[in-house]
């Protein structure tokens, strides 16, 4: 499963959050860390939802995905969670 997640670049640091999926929200101080935080972040968000037997949406594509100066849009991989 790979989500879009957006990267928001500022002198404290980088905030990361997945337009799909409200609440998911994480950062880092790198490049490294952020994308390490944004993967554990998607698999425990992604968890939790199949957990509580919510529906879990269809990843957005990049094209439909806005993003600002500061931002890039990255995409997460996690492993499909199994039942």
């Amino acid at each position: 499963m790979k989500y879009p997640a957006i990267f928001t670049y500022a002198d404290d640091g980088i905030s990361v959050e997945f337009p799909d999926l409200p609440g998911a929200l994480t950062c880092g101080d790198t490049d490294e860390e952020a994308l390490y935080m944004a993967k554990d972040c998607l698999a425990l968000h992604l968890y939790g939802m199949e957990t509580d037997g919510d529906e879990i949406p269809a990843p957005s594509r990049a094209a439909n995905v806005v993003v600002g100066a500061d931002q890039k849009v990255v995409f997460i991989e996690v492993n499909p969670i199994n039942r």
